[in-house]
């Protein structure tokens, strides 16, 4: 059994399993001399061969305990039609939304556009690099690919103050969501993913209305996927109380983000927890780096934890930072 199966059934691991979101990325030179050659972020997340060796990396350098497939949790408006492109210092811009277009595509055809991506995974399935270590696919919550889909780029750069003024469109888009996130759970399920993330990493513009667009919709994708026989990690970034979404979507694992309260938490919520570490303290130093990393583990040192970040590592984090964090996390008792 791989070192993060244990902890999501609460064995004694062997080791403090330890993987980082966004850990295939622009940290390394390696991926960086690939993304020079291929700059259509998309077409170089459809290529299997090139997604494969940048999934690969963080592991050949790092040992992590887990590989996390190289993609992008906006393939799937891709999937169902809406343009997406990626602009240079700037950001994802999604094309217009035809609702209509959407309702129509058959899960075959949504199936056949994404292709590569599950292909990626077969491929990994039988690489030996992946020898007891977890296999991860992730997809976007329902609300995060709404927000993204209506407002066609990244919240940081401005919300529509229209937003919610046509529930219709809401309403149905959260039923295709539903629908097409279940199928692309499944299609990586059965091509060789072993955990499935789901990144909620807007969900705390959501100031109201939390059970049709955070609880309800994660539960569901929650309820799915481990009908599949698959542990899902939740990570709903942003949001105030943790405990509340533990209790009703029930998780295996919850991702925690920088602004949780760690030891608080503990008080509340029973499940096995991953994350919480700023990113920017891989931008420090290493002794600094060791205070907040040891925070965490003698927190966790009687619960099931994970190690990894409160949110994406930073493409400027230096290599020799990401080193000292794994032996930090190994060296721990």
């Amino acid at each position: 059994m791989t070192p993060i199966k244990e902890c999501l059934i609460g064995k004694r691991t062997d080791i403090n399993p330890i993987w980082l979101m966004r850990q295939a990325g622009r940290y390394l030179p390696e991926f960086r001399e690939i993304r020079k050659n291929n700059p259509d972020f998309i077409n170089l997340c459809l290529n299997s061969n090139l997604s494969e060796e940048i999934t690969l990396q963080p592991l050949n350098r790092f040992g992590f305990d887990a590989a996390i497939i190289f993609s992008d949790i906006l393939m799937i408006p891709y999937g169902l039609g809406q343009d997406v492109k990626f602009k240079k210092n700037f950001g994802p811009c999604l094309g217009n939304l035809d609702v209509t277009k959407l309702s129509n595509i058959s899960e075959s055809d949504f199936t056949n556009n994404l292709s590569p991506i599950y292909e990626l995974l077969g491929n990994l399935k039988k690489n030996d690099k992946l020898k007891n270590k977890d296999l991860i696919g992730f997809v976007g919550a329902p609300w995060t690919l709404l927000v993204y889909m209506i407002n066609k780029v990244s919240p940081k750069n401005g919300l529509v103050s229209n937003f919610f003024s046509d529930i219709s469109l809401i309403n149905n888009l959260l039923k295709i969501l539903d629908k097409f996130i279940k199928v692309h759970i499944r299609n990586q399920v059965n091509a060789g993913a072993t955990i499935i993330q789901i990144f909620d990493s807007w969900s705390g513009l959501i100031k109201s209305d939390f059970d049709k667009y955070l609880y309800d919709p994660t539960l569901s994708l929650v309820n799915y996927t481990k009908s599949l026989g698959v542990p899902v990690i939740c990570f709903p970034r942003g949001i105030t109380d943790y405990s509340q979404f533990c209790k009703i979507v029930k998780p295996s694992m919850i991702n925690i983000d920088y602004d949780v309260d760690a030891k608080n938490l503990l008080k509340s919520v029973d499940i096995p927890i991953q994350g919480g570490l700023h990113p920017e303290i891989l931008l420090t130093n290493k002794a600094h780096l060791k205070k907040e990393v040891n925070k965490y583990l003698e927190i966790f040192k009687d619960h099931p934890y994970v190690f990894n970040l409160g949110h994406g590592i930073l493409p400027e984090t230096k290599i020799d930072m990401v080193e000292e964090l794994v032996r930090i996390v190994r060296n721990y008792k």
